[in-house]
């Protein structure tokens, strides 16, 4: 058989082989690099803008340099595996990330660091989206279920013990094995992959990639968080900060235009005309807006306000992912039964909620009565919201385009956080290096905590009036396996919604 056709064969792995356990293994470790990355930087951000003497402004372009670039691509990258091969891209993503990762721990100053990691989203958006998608391709389909419990559960452990590992090194030795970590993963998920993993690709004459859309996104979103950041040095009405947002602003709407006229575009605006998505994306952006925004700041607080290390930090939110873990899968089978309206516009009053406690750590440092009671009920409110919010997203899409609904789904959460690093900040008066200086950061902190607060509970009063559960008739007469009805646990347990490859895998 020759590779075409091998590619295109129905897949036959099974969880109860070898090489199934070895795919799987692959696969989590590609995708926990990606993710955990993103979660140990906010960790290291003192000390990186200690080492540097870097303004709150570069620190934003740290964490938003990443998350631009992933977000940008994250659609071509789905679209380039389906097309050219998912083991291919999810391998060439994964070098390109440590490659990436090198430079950013060997960075001599901020511009360069900042730089890198706009190389690591690249990488992030090729690997991120072949994780699942090699799952859905490679396992037979009654295994399927089983396997993507499996990464999902992981992933889970690993986003667990990323914080934990990643306080311990910039604690034990520097920020910059923060980084490092990341080559030896990459050699071993590189060389299991190449071993184990089968390639895949999606039947049919390989499509026109959209690079055009592909640049015009990636620029708006460029543009508007220059602007943003722009904000914490300039005032408002400045140059510096109008003139990237009027760009940025321009090329979202060039993107909306090439998306219409685009014979195969990555992103098919046809999906928007269902409500029931638009809302469930408008509420995403605002909800995950909200909680990124207050979360990049909390690991700085605790630890130039209240002295906590960074290994201490690092775990303070443990309780947050350890929550999710045992009732995401709950909430979707809640949602399941009730509808998804009533979880989603409670979901972010719960976070509204938890952020308001978190206030408390401005004048406090103790764990017990400061921080924990904010984790926990963050926790409890993520874990309502998430899996109906997820959900719906993909049941609001016709099936062939689930996938594409997902990545859509994931990309607005990303673009969310992306502005609110941005903006929220600025809003809150912590500009420059006052940062580094405990009294100026307390209080810019409770200012944001409080926007972040109102604009989260915003997210559930919009899901109340714009989300609507399915009908039972619905249900029974459109979807034959119950998609839209019954949610995928072991799926939705995931904060990474399914990926574009998935759309064509389940026409």
């Amino acid at each position: 058989m020759s590779e075409t056709a091998a590619a295109l064969a129905s897949p036959v792995l099974r969880m109860s082989t070898a090489r199934g356990r070895w795919v799987i293994t692959a696969t989590v470790l590609g995708s926990g690099m990606a993710a955990l990355d993103a979660t140990v930087v906010g960790i290291a951000l003192p000390a990186i803008g200690r080492d540097f003497h870097a303004a709150i402004g570069s620190l934003q372009w740290v964490v938003n340099a990443y998350t631009l670039t992933l977000a940008g691509l994250l659609l071509l990258g789905g679209t380039l595996g389906d097309s050219y091969g998912r083991r291919k891209m999810f391998v060439a993503g994964t070098i390109w990330f440590a490659v990436a990762s090198l430079l950013c721990g060997l960075a001599p100053n901020v511009e360069v660091l900042i730089a890198a990691r706009a190389l690591q989203g690249v990488g992030g958006a090729l690997l991120t989206p072949g994780s699942l998608a090699i799952l859905q391709a490679s396992f037979a389909e009654e295994d399927r279920p089983a396997a993507i419990g499996a990464w999902s559960g992981l992933g889970g452990v690993a986003t667990a013990i990323g914080p934990f590992l990643g306080g311990w090194l910039i604690s034990a030795v520097s920020w910059r094995l923060v980084f490092f970590i990341n080559l030896p993963l990459a050699v071993v998920v590189v060389l299991v992959t190449a071993r184990h993993v089968p390639e895949t690709k999606a039947p049919g004459p390989v499509p026109r990639l959209d690079v055009r859309g592909a640049l015009c996104i990636s620029g708006a979103l460029a543009g508007i968080t220059y602007g943003l950041i722009a904000a914490s040095s300039y005032s408002w009405g400045s140059l510096p900060v109008l003139v990237p947002l009027a760009v940025g602003l321009l090329l979202l709407g060039l993107f909306v235009l090439v998306e219409a006229r685009e014979p195969e575009p990555m992103l098919p605006l046809g999906l928007f005309r269902s409500r029931q998505f638009t809302a469930a994306n408008a509420v995403t952006f605002v909800v995950y807006a909200a909680l990124s925004g207050l979360l990049f700041l909390v690991p700085t607080v605790l630890q130039v306000v209240h002295g906590y290390s960074p290994l201490a930090s690092g775990t303070a939110l443990l309780p947050v992912t350890f929550i999710m873990l045992g009732l995401s899968s709950r909430s979707g089978a809640l949602a399941a039964r009730i509808g998804p309206r009533l979880q989603m516009s409670v979901g972010p009053l719960v976070i509204a909620a938890s952020l308001l406690l978190f206030i408390r750590i401005s004048d406090s440092g103790d764990y017990l009565t400061a921080v924990l009671p904010g984790a926990l009920v963050f926790g409890f409110g993520v874990a309502i919201m998430v899996a109906p919010l997820t959900a719906t997203a993909l049941a609001a899409a016709p099936a062939d385009h689930a996938g594409i609904a997902s990545a859509v789904n994931n990309d607005v959460a990303r673009a969310a956080g992306l502005i609110a690093v941005a903006v929220l900040p600025a809003l809150a008066g912590i500009t420059g290096d006052s940062y580094l200086h405990p009294a100026a950061l307390a209080h810019g902190f409770r200012e944001a905590a409080i926007m972040a607060a109102v604009f989260c509970a915003a997210g559930g009063v919009l899901a109340a009036l714009t989300i609507r559960n399915p009908s039972r008739t619905t249900c029974t007469e459109t979807t034959p396996q119950g998609f839209n009805c019954a949610l995928d646990a072991p799926l939705l347990r995931t904060l990474e919604p399914a990926t574009p490859a998935q759309a064509k895998e389940s026409s």
